[in-house]
C-alpha cells in the first residue's frame, strides 16, 4: 500500500518541492519510521497526525508505516509537512482517492483535533505549485487569501482534515476564500513637509531616493535626523507589481503577513534595534537560515539609527550585500540566497556627547573618546555611503516657521520621473545599481570637469569607489533635472556630498 504526495518546504525565501511518499507494510509492529533528514519539528508530526486522523474518525492503522521525504538529501524543517503526512496515510490505507491527490500539492499544520494551522510561506508555495503544473494547492484557510495573490492556480483552503478529504473526494466544492485585510489600513506615510528647515538634508534625500543611494545624516541630537529617514519612503517611487510581489513574499516566508491577504504596497521601512546581532542583520539561524532585516527592507529601506553603537560584525557584515544586493549564508548542506535590493539610511551623532561643531553647546568629549567613537564606523563601511550630509541644530526662528515646505507628493514626482529615465537607460535599474564601466559611460566628463574631480580626489583622498559614486550621485543629479548630459555644478553638488566622508575620517 504505497501514495505518494507533493508538498514544499522552505529553503530562503523560495519554496522547495518535496515528495511525501508513505509506505503501509502488510505485517509488523505499528511504528512509523519517518527518513529524508527530518528536523525535530517535522519528526514529532508523528504523534500530531496520529490523533489529527484518530480525532476526525478516521482508524488509526496497525501497521509499520514508514514515511520518506524526497529528495533524501534536502534537510526539512518546520511543521508545514503535518497535512501532506496524513492524507497521504489515508491514501495509502485507501481512505482517499489517489488520483485528485497527484493533482494537487498539500502543505500545513495540524492541530490534535484535526484543524489545520497557518504556515509560513503560502505565497511562495503557490507560485512553486503553479510552475510544477499542478491543478490546485491545499493550504490552512489563513494562507489561502495570500496564496491566492499568485493568480495561475487554484487555492483552497480548509480548517481541518476531514474538509481536505472531502474536496479530494469531490464531496464538497472548493471553500470561498476569505478576503484579505488590505495594508492600505495601516498609518499613512508622514509627509515630509512636518520637517522644519533643514533644507540642504532635504535636497540630499531628494538625489538619494533619486538614485536610490546610501545616505548617511551627521548631525546633534534633536536636529531631525530620525524624522527625515522615518519619511523618505513617501518619496521614493511606488512598488511596481512584481516588486510588491517579491516583498509579499519575504513577508510571507518570514511569517510577518500577520493574516494579511493583500498585497502589500508600501515599500517596508525597517528600523532594528541597535542590539541586533549579525544573524538577525543578514539572516541566518538553524538548521535552515531564516531572512535578516537586509531582506525585509527589500525594496525598501533599512535605517540604522546611532550607528556607532551597533555591534561592529553586524555593520561589517552588510559591506558586500550592499554591493550585491544578496545576502549568501553558506551552511554545509543547504547554501541559500536572500535577496536585500534595499537603500541604507543611517544617523549618528558627530562625537559621543553629540555636541562636536554643534553652534550652541561646547563638546565635552576629550581628542581620545572622539577618536574612538568614530574609530567604531570602519572606512570599508563608510566609503559605502554614497552621500553623507551634515543636519545642524535648528534655530528657534525655523521651528516657529509657519510656512509649510514642499510636501512629499510634489518631491516624489520628481523622483519617479529620475527613475524612468533610469530604468529606460540601465535595464530596469536605478544609478547606484550602475555596473563597471557604466558610470563612465553615461558621465561624460569633459576637460574641465575631469580636472575638477582629479583635485577634488587628490584633495578629498576619495578611493577609486568614491570616485566612482561622485560620477553616479551627478548622474542623478542630473536625471533630477531632466537632462541627458552632466555639467560641472551636478559633479560639483555630488562631490560636497563625499566631502564630510573625508573631514570625518581625518578626525
Amino acid at each position: 500500500m504505497f501514495a505518494s504526495v507533493s508538498s514544499f518546504t522552505l529553503s530562503g525565501i523560495d519554496a522547495v518541492p518535496v515528495e511525501v511518499e508513505v509506505h503501509l507494510a502488510a505485517k509488523g509492529l505499528p511504528r512509523m519510521f519517518m527518513v529524508g533528514l527530518p528536523d525535530i519539528a517535522v519528526k514529532e508530526a508523528r504523534r500530531r497526525v496520529e490523533a489529527a486522523i484518530s480525532n476526525s474518525e478516521y482508524p488509526n492503522y496497525l501497521h509499520p508505516m514508514i514515511v520518506n521525504l524526497a529528495p533524501a538529501h534536502l534537510r526539512k524543517e518546520g511543521s508545514l509537512l503535518d497535512l501532506a503526512i496524513a492524507l497521504g496515510i489515508l491514501a495509502a490505507g485507501g481512505w482517499l482517492s489517489r488520483k485528485p491527490l497527484r493533482e494537487h500539492a498539500v502543505a500545513g499544520e495540524l492541530a490534535l483535533d484535526g484543524g489545520v494551522r497557518p504556515v509560513r510561506g503560502g505565497l511562495a508555495m503557490s507560485q512553486k505549485a503553479e510552475q510544477m503544473g499542478k491543478r490546485g494547492i491545499i493550504l490552512p484557510l489563513a494562507n489561502a487569501a495570500e496564496a491566492a495573490l499568485c493568480p495561475g492556480i487554484g487555492v483552497i483552503g480548509v480548517s481541518c482534515l476531514r474538509e481536505a478529504v472531502d474536496y479530494l473526494e469531490g464531496r464538497i466544492t472548493a471553500p470561498e476564500l476569505p478576503a484579505g485585510s488590505s495594508d492600505e489600513d495601516g498609518e499613512a506615510p508622514a509627509c515630509i513637509s512636518e520637517v522644519k528647515g533643514q533644507g540642504h538634508a532635504k535636497r540630499a534625500m531628494e538625489v538619494a531616493a533619486a538614485g536610490g543611494h546610501n545616505l548617511l545624516m551627521l548631525g546633534p541630537p534633536g536636529s531631525g535626523k530620525t524624522m527625515l529617514a522615518r519619511r523618505l519612503c513617501g518619496i521614493l517611487p511606488p512598488l511596481t507589481p512584481s516588486e510588491a510581489l517579491d516583498v509579499t513574499r519575504i513577508m510571507s516566508v518570514a511569517g510577518n503577513l500577520n493574516g494579511c491577504g493583500a498585497l502589500i504596497s508600501e515599500r517596508p521601512f525597517r528600523m532594528p534595534h541597535h542590539s541586533i546581532s549579525q544573524a538577525g542583520m543578514t539572516g541566518g539561524g538553524t538548521p535552515l537560515p531564516r531572512p535578516g532585516e537586509m531582506t525585509l527592507a527589500h525594496q525598501g529601506v533599512l535605517f540604522l539609527d546611532e550607528l556607532p553603537e551597533f555591534r561592529r560584525d553586524a555593520l561589517e557584515s552588510l559591506r558586500q550585500p550592499l554591493e550585491n544586493g544578496w545576502v549568501t549564508i553558506s551552511r554545509a548542506m543547504t547554501p541559500v540566497r536572500f535577496p536585500c535590493s534595499t537603500m541604507l539610511i543611517a544617523a549618528m551623532n558627530p562625537c559621543p556627547c553629540g555636541y562636536w561643531g554643534d553652534r550652541a553647546r561646547v563638546c565635552t568629549c576629550s581628542p581620545g573618546r572622539l577618536h574612538n567613537y568614530r574609530e567604531k564606523i570602519t572606512g570599508p563601511l563608510l566609503d559605502r555611503f554614497d552621500i553623507m550630509v551634515e543636519v545642524p541644530r535648528l534655530q528657534a526662528s525655523e521651528l516657529s516657521e509657519e510656512r509649510c515646505g514642499e510636501p512629499s507628493s510634489a518631491i516624489q514626482a520628481r523622483v519617479v520621473a529620475a527613475r524612468d529615465r533610469q530604468a529606460r537607460r540601465l535595464d530596469g535599474r536605478c544609478n547606484a545599481r550602475m555596473r563597471p564601466g557604466e558610470a563612465a559611460r553615461f558621465c561624460r566628463l569633459d576637460a574641465e570637469m575631469s580636472g575638477f574631480l582629479a583635485r577634488a580626489m587628490e584633495a578629498m583622498h576619495l578611493t577609486a569607489r568614491g570616485y566612482e559614486r561622485c560620477l553616479r550621485i551627478a548622474r542623478t543629479i542630473a536625471d533630477l533635472d531632466g537632462r541627458d548630459g552632466v555639467r560641472l555644478a551636478d559633479l560639483a553638488e555630488a562631490v560636497q556630498y563625499r566631502a564630510p566622508i573625508g573631514a570625518f575620517t581625518e578626525l
